[in-house]
């Protein structure tokens, strides 16, 4: 069993570590108060032979206060991650020399479309692989995806990725990784009966190791 976030392997992975952790401190916080005031109350005004019961109708400090600080405390997580979402989500701000790939999603597989030799997607060398994710190291990656039938969602656990892909619709994302290995590629959306399955493998090579599989690939789709 694991504890805590998988190890991180992007460059932005402990940033939405650090909102996370963030998130998770303030609503323990207000857990805790309210289970002790919950417990509390309880005990003050519990049942007692020949108590009277006396009618309040509110408490206008008290009402401001559960308001105020409930909202002082969203403003805070919203300004907290605004920079974050929009450098991951914009497409405006996306590194402008990303690698592009395409993925095609359907139940219950990731078709993923690369470059051939040439670099640019759309041209004869391009070739497509399934459930494989072949990246570079220290370079990002630009990933534009589409689903052939129903919503499933691109989870990358070790890159922080979680994004939907819906029918009818072009969804990007991009990341960039930190260093090389084997990771794995999910589905985090109920896609159907076959959902269990749909699961992929990424190999994040060196610059020149990538070159090299990315040119015998396209080789042997020729």
């Amino acid at each position: 069993m694991q504890w805590g976030f998988p190890e991180n392997v992007s460059t932005f992975g402990g940033e939405i570590d650090s909102i996370f952790a963030l998130i998770l401190y303030v609503t323990a916080a207000m857990f805790v108060i309210v289970e002790v005031a919950l417990i509390y109350f309880l005990i003050r005004y519990r049942h007692r032979e020949g108590a009277k019961a006396e009618y309040i109708h509110g408490h206008r400090r008290a009402e401001v206060i559960w308001t105020v600080v409930p909202f002082l405390l969203l403003a805070l997580l919203a300004f907290r991650s605004t920079k974050t979402w929009l450098g991951l989500k914009s497409p405006d701000r996306f590194p402008r020399d990303a690698l592009e790939l395409r993925i095609h999603a359907k139940q219950f597989e990731w078709n993923v479309t690369y470059p051939g030799p040439d670099g640019r997607l759309d041209t004869p060398d391009d070739f497509v692989r399934r459930n494989q994710l072949h990246l570079p190291v220290d370079r990002a990656v630009r990933v534009t995806m589409t689903s052939e039938d129903v919503i499933h969602s691109f989870f990358l656990p070790q890159f922080r990725v979680k994004q939907d892909v819906v029918p009818g619709m072009e969804t990007q994302v991009w990341f960039q990784a930190t260093r090389t290995g084997e990771f794995v590629l999910g589905c985090a959306e109920l896609c159907g009966l076959g959902h269990y399955h749909m699961r992929g493998s990424v190999t994040v090579h060196t610059a020149e190791d990538f070159e090299r599989w990315q040119r015998q690939e396209a080789a042997a789709s020729s």
